[in-house]
Parts: C-alpha cells; structure tokens; sequence
C-alpha cells in the first residue's frame, strides 16, 4: 500500500490488522486508482489511500433545508452545500451529506441526522457544537490533491477534493468536496483559509461582535475574586497574613508607571513610590502569596541582558539595594531564582508541544495502528513529559525553600509573565488548600495569569500575526495542575474534566479571559471607539461563568463529587486553638497522634521555636551550606509520611509518575476507548452509591418535614455504566473502531519480532473464553521483549503514564494496542506485587 519508494515500517505482533484496515477501508481518498502519497512536512503522520467511491456508504441528503443556529452578533459569510464528513471510526467508509457553512465566529457542519440522546454528549456545550469548530481553534488546514495531503495558505490556484480540518483541541475533520458545485468550493475553502488562517485585528475577533450584540446576563453568584479592585488585593492580604510586611500601591492607576502591569498590586512595605517609578516598574519585587510561616513568594521582571556598562551598573546598585531592604527583618532571608537559566525556554516549550500534539491527531484507523510499534520512542522524543518533570520539580524546590527554609523565594524572568506564572500558580496549588476548591483556583488564574499581564493574545497567537510569540505556557500549567489531581483526586474540589474544559476554552471567543495581553490592553477597548452597532463600553464576558456554556446537569461533571472537604473548627476548642495560625499547616500528619494537651503544647514550642529562634538564626546560614541531598531529603521525608489533603500537597515526579493526560488527549482516538470501562466506570458506581445515600437521606428529612437539595441527581445518567466509554462525558458511546486480529501463531510461540514478520498471517476473533489467556500471553511477550531488546522500555519505564487500562470492548475483542499492552503490563506487575 504504500509508495514504490516508500520503506515499509517494521511490524509489531499488535500491528496485525484485519485484511479490511489494510485495504484502506476507512480512510479518506477523493478518487480510486493510483498509490498514495505522504504528508507534507510537519504535518501529522499518515498515508491517505485510494478508496473505490462505489464502496463509501454515505447517507443520502434529505430535502429539508438546514439553517445554522446563529449567536448575537454571529454572521454568515459564506457555505457549500452536499458536502460530505467523513466518518472513520468504524472503517466502514461512510459519511454524512450536509452544508459546511463559515461565520464570523465558527466552521460549522450541518446535517439532518440530528443526534439521538443514546449518543448525544452529556457535557452539552450550549455555545459550540458536536460539528462546531471556533475560527480560534482551528490549528491547520490541509487539502488532498490526488491522494496528496497539502498544506493550505493564501490564495490557491487549485481547489483540494478533500478538506482536513485539524483543531487545537485536537479534533480531526474530514470534508469531501467532490460532489460539490466548483464555485461553492472555491468560496467555503478561501473563506475558511482567510477567516482562521491569516492575521487580523484585535477588534475583528468575534468576542467583541458579541459583546455589543449579547445580553449581559452573568451570574452574580459567581464566587471567584476578579483582582481588578483594590479591595479585593487587601482581602486578600489578610487571608495570606501578609499585610504585616507587604502593601498594595494605586501607583500605576491611569497606567502612568507601564502598560504591562495591572492598576493595583502588591511590594513590600519598604518599597517607596519612587523606587517603582525610577525603572517603570522593573527590579520590584511583586508579591504573589505568603505561606503561614511568614515566608513570601515575590516574582520580578528582569531588566534587559543588552545594555551599556554605565546602565547596566546603575542597574545592579539599584538590585543590591532592594535586594538588602528586603532582606532584613521582619522580612525573611531571600533567595533568588533566575526561570530563564534554570527551566526550558519558550521557544523549546512549543517546540515540544508541537511534536507532542501530533501523536495525538489521528485521522484514520490506518494511521494509529501504523505507528503504534513506535508509540514509546515517539512520545520519549517530543519531550513534553520531561518538561512537565521539571517544572514540577522547580515547584517542590520553591517550597521546600518556603515550607522547611523559612526562606523568601524571588522568581526573575524577562517579563514575569510566563514561566513565573507557571511557578507561582504550582506552589500555591501545593501548599495552599484554597486553591484546590473551584473558585480558589479560579481566583488564583485570575490574579497570577489574566490581571498578571500573561499575554494570551501572543500566546495562544489568536491573531495569527506572529508564530515565534506563540508558547503552550497556559496548556503548561493545565498539564501539571492534572498530574497532581490524578495522584491526589480528593485533595481537589473540581475534576480532570473541568481541566479538559478550561483548555478547550482557552479557544472560544466570546470571553474575554483568554483573550486580551495584559489589562490595560482589556481596558482600552473596553472604553475606546467601538463598532457601528456599539452605544457604549463592552461589557465582556467572563470564561468563570459557567453557566453560559453548560446547563445545571453538564456543570455537574466539573465538581468532584469525593472531595474531601475541610472540616470546619469546632467552637468549643477555639478559645485553645487561638494562638494557632487561621489556616492549617502545611505539614503532612504524622503517623501517631499523641493526647490533646500534650500534642498542643508541643505544637505550639515548636511553632515558637521556629518563628523566634530560627528565623534569626537561619539569616546566619548561607543558602550554599544546605547539603546537596536536601531537595531529595524533602521529598522523600514528606511523601513517607501519610497525605493531609488540606495541607502540603507534593506531586510525584519519579519516571512512572508523570502521565500523558489521556482525557484530553485521547478523547477522540476510538482505538483506545474502554467501552463500560475506564475511570467513569469506578465514578458510576460511586455516584450510585452516593445517589441510594441521597434517597435515603430525603426519606429521613421527610419525615422530620425537612427540605433536602439534590446535588446527586444532578447526574442520573452514570446509573447504567455499562453504555458508557472512557470518553465519557464528552461523547456517551463511541462508534467501533476496526478491531486488530491477533496471529494465531502469536500464541504458539515466543520468538523475536523478526520472526513474527515472517509468519502467514492467520486471523483468528478473541472469543471472551479465550480473553484472559490473550492477555497472559500479550503481558509475557511485552515481558520478554524487554528482557531481550535494549530499544523496548525497562519494566520501570513501562509503567510511564497512560491513564488507558486493559482490558476490551463490549464485544470481547482484545485491545492490543501498546497504550493496552503497557497498562496490562502494568497491571500483572502490581498484582505480583500484591500477591508476593
């Protein structure tokens, strides 16, 4: 199947596939005869094969006329109609017929076939739908020339036959234009390339379309604090303890010191108005938190690396100056910490990213099982994962600094906006239990990211104007913010899949969250000249209000329904417990609790050795002299010691601990779904449980005439989890992919992979009787081949991250993929652990 020219790849015993897959049954070709061709450059890996169009089985178009469901201020710009989607999942080649429309706002599918409720995702987005692409989210555009995949820019001389529409969020869309009339394709193809690809204006984004055309109905019960008062930086303040030694300044109101900093914020006391002004806000210490020892966590923007001597030496007096104000009491010894040496830059960040994501675009069966037999060594090689170990290491490296050093931690970067963001929102995570509940994390994005000057515009490149400022930074974030919620789910107030949305937000236009460089940028086209239809100021809405994209019933899957709450201090021991600090320490539970009385007054000398003696004696102890191991001394003391999830939360970074992100990532990809399976299989029976709890509680109160709110209820639908998918809740059951057949001589012997290649090629269906003795088979070759093969992954190696478990489909067939082989690896090791 593949070009005369072209290598074929070196099988895996999972690449066996039906004759079916290999025929190309599946796959999209605009025209039958001829060979295949690959991919340009950069693109996503694969070859498109020639398919009969006697073959595709397409759904034949009904008369009706469908009209797109339009927002305020959306416009219809242009649209094709008897286009025909493809769908691949199955390989059955069959497509769906309807109109690809453009607006201002989205790329947009429309079809007959309105969804069923047994396959209608129940994380409804009411603002874009299943077929709903936003212009923002669309990453690249490809057309397929005679069997060709082209990449599409700028005016075209030819029009492709088939449309491949790849998305930031990772979706995958196939449009056959073939039977549509030539003048609508050349307008629904142009249209799209000019209104997603190339760079506009920032007052051309339908977010401010929609500003001047929507109601303005946000919730006013939303609990998370903006940041863009000056009361809200005092309040919280006193809730961090830090307004002994810190101050909020109305310096920059009018943005008279820079553009790039918010109106209000907060420095140390010491820090005179002047000294802000001098160097327009560069060389201050800002203050992001303070922990509950005194210690505080300041970020600050460096001054340019290129300047003259003479500068540059004023420069350095004018540090050393602050650097010693800052370091004498009441404040704590300061340390300094450089991002831009000691992590990844940006540019290797989206570098990274940008390998990452195509292991995760797949636009066809063929495709998935031809790089499967290379799956590991691709993933090792875009290096994301070890970007994620890093920045989460620097995390536990600022709070050991904080936690056990009693040591003030200044983060530098040029602009302290990107990594010390990353930073800054990871320690307070870890150490601040507010910022585990939904509306504490949601304040901390507000305050360290959006009023914190990242540039989301630049970042996320919204206006397609310049490629080399576009960084995953945000994305960054989500990703080590999830590895922490699945090594401790109960620790968190919101789910992976809240994460999974907040992501996928990042790319709709209608919020201005996400969407705006700093706040002064917000501000003046918030109050500047606005379009035609515009009488006033923009009111924009905010990302936070949930409610606009998602009813009741879809809002309850962003809520953690085991979230172990803080208990609430009991009144009677108040008067003992009043010299404590308010918020609980950070420090893991020991093992043994000793008696009240004796536990209090231990606790209480050693908080006043520490906050009296120590801090004094430790302004004597240079950093340098702390043993080369106290890193590891740290980690390793605090993860031997059993979990507070209300206090210091510590995420583990050793090899098998950082994983790939599978809800987000693999949401699409049919091949490794878990029919009846996966964690929404163990979150189903959990909420029945609680549900019976639930009835039985209503049943008491009824009796007592008491009345009872049902937030279980609020999901009925996980009650048969047997019609669900681990892609649940974004899509309730997933159409069959095709199945791979394993060899039968497969189980006769194990021999090397080159063995196995020359075997005949028997096809045999995995009945569930033979089901356990395939995966006892597919654990020990996996085993074997490891003990053989220096280039296969070690047993420690092989327990890295995939959050897909083994196990089958609702018809007994095998998933034999490496994604399923590694995690049934993963699962006979820990049973033989156990069972030793």
């Amino acid at each position: 199947m593949l070009s005369s020219g072209a290598k074929a790849a070196k099988p895996s015993f999972v690449s066996y596939v039906s004759p079916e897959v290999r025929g190309g049954a599946g796959l999209p070709g605009p025209r039958s005869g001829g060979e295949s061709g690959s991919g340009a450059e950069g693109a996503p890996w694969g070859f498109y094969f020639p398919v009969e169009w006697e073959e595709i089985q397409i759904k034949e178009p009904i008369e009706k006329e469908v009209n797109p469901r339009l927002l305020p201020g959306e416009l219809l710009l242009c649209e094709a109609s008897t286009v025909y989607k493809y769908i691949h999942e199955d390989g059955s080649n069959r497509g769906t017929c309807g109109k690809l429309v453009c607006t201002n706002f989205k790329i947009a599918f429309l079809d007959d076939d309105s969804a069923s409720d047994d396959n209608e995702p129940q994380l409804k987005n009411k603002i874009i739908g299943e077929n709903d692409i936003t212009l923002q989210c669309v990453d690249q555009i490809y057309g397929v020339f005679d069997e060709k995949k082209k990449l599409l820019t700028g005016q075209l001389r030819k029009y492709p036959e088939t449309l491949i529409i790849y998305c930031k969020d990772l979706r995958v869309f196939n449009f056959c234009l073939r039977f549509t009339k030539e003048e609508e394709v050349k307008r629904i193809v142009s249209g799209i390339i000019h209104h997603s690809q190339t760079p506009k204006l920032l007052k051309r984004l339908f977010l401010f379309s929609y500003a001047s055309a929507a109601p303005n109905n946000t919730d006013e019960r939303n609990q998370t604090v903006m940041f863009d008062t000056l009361e809200d930086w005092r309040n919280e303040l006193e809730r961090t303890k830090g307004n002994v030694q810190y101050k909020v300044v109305t310096t920059n109101e009018g943005y008279r010191i820079s553009e790039k900093l918010p109106l209000y914020f907060v420095v140390p006391i010491c820090v005179s108005e002047e000294t802000i002004l001098k160097y327009e806000g560069r060389g201050i210490p800002i203050w992001c938190w303070s922990c509950h020892n005194g210690a505080a966590l300041l970020k600050m923007s460096a001054f340019p690396k290129e300047q003259d001597d003479s500068t540059a030496q004023m420069q350095k007096a004018f540090l050393d100056g602050i650097y010693k104000t800052i370091s004498k009491p009441p404040y704590e010894l300061l340390k300094t910490d450089d991002l831009s040496s000691s992590l990844p830059s940006l540019q290797d960040i989206q570098t990274a990213y940008t390998r990452y994501k195509q292991l995760f675009l797949i636009d066809n069966s063929a495709d998935f099982w031809a790089t499967d037999v290379k799956w590991f060594s691709l993933l090792e090689s875009t290096n994301w994962l070890e970007i994620i170990r890093r920045v989460l290491k620097k995390a536990i490296e600022v709070v050991e600094c904080l936690e056990r050093q009693h040591t003030n931690v200044l983060l530098i970067e040029e602009s302290a906006t990107d990594l010390c963001c990353v930073i800054s929102s990871l320690v307070q995570v870890m150490m601040d239990s507010y910022s585990r509940t939904k509306s504490g994390f949601q304040s901390l994005i507000q305050k360290e990211w959006v009023i914190g000057g990242h540039g989301f515009l630049d970042r996320c490149n919204h206006l397609h104007q310049s490629d080399k400022e576009e960084a995953p930074v945000f994305l960054l974030l989500l990703d080590c913010v999830w590895q922490l919620v699945q090594q401790y789910p109960a620790a968190f107030e919101f789910t992976e899949t809240y994460l999974t949305v907040l992501s996928d937000s990042l790319y709709v236009p209608i919020f201005s969250t996400f969407f705006f460089n700093s706040q002064h940028q917000k501000d003046t086209n918030t109050t500047g000249e606005s379009l035609e239809t515009q009488s006033g100021p923009f009111r924009f809405l905010t990302v936070w209000d949930w409610s606009v994209q998602f009813d009741p019933k879809a809002q309850a899957f962003l809520n953690n329904p085991l979230y172990a709450e803080k208990p609430k201090p009991d009144k009677s021991q108040r008067k003992t417990a009043r010299f404590k600090h308010q918020r609980q320490l950070s420090c893991p539970l020991t093992q043994t609790k000793s008696s009240p009385k004796r536990g209090f007054f231990r606790e209480e000398t050693d908080h006043l050795i520490k906050n009296i003696l120590g801090k004094r004696i430790g302004k004597f102890i240079n950093s340098s002299d702390e043993p080369p191991n106290s890193f590891r001394e740290f980690y390793d003391s605090w993860h031997s010691k059993p979990v507070d999830y209300h206090g210091l939360l510590l995420p583990r970074i050793d090899g098998p601990e950082i994983r790939v992100w599978a809800q987000r990532y693999l949401r699409w990809i049919p091949e490794v779904q878990l029919h009846g399976g996966g964690t929404i299989a163990t979150a189903a029976r959990i909420l029945d449980l609680m549900e019976e709890v639930e009835r039985l509680q209503v049943k008491m109160d009824e009796e007592h005439s008491q009345a009872v709110s049902g937030n279980i209820n609020a999901v009925p639908m996980l009650r048969n989890s047997a019609r669900l998918s681990s892609l649940f809740p974004f899509a309730l059951i997933h159409r069959q992919s095709i199945k791979p057949a394993l060899p039968t001589s497969t189980w006769k012997d194990l021999e090397d992979e080159d063995d196995l290649v020359k075997r005949d090629d028997e096809f045999v269906d995995l009945s569930s009787d033979m089901l356990k003795h395939c995966f006892k088979r597919l654990v020990l070759l996996l085993s074997c081949k490891q003990q053989r093969s220096p280039c296969w992954m070690t047993a420690t190696e092989t327990r890295v991250a995939f959050a897909v478990p083994e196990g089958c489909d609702g018809n007994g067939s095998a998933k034999s993929t490496a994604r399923w082989g590694l995690a049934a690896v993963q699962k006979t090791q820990s049973s033989g652990t156990a069972g030793s």
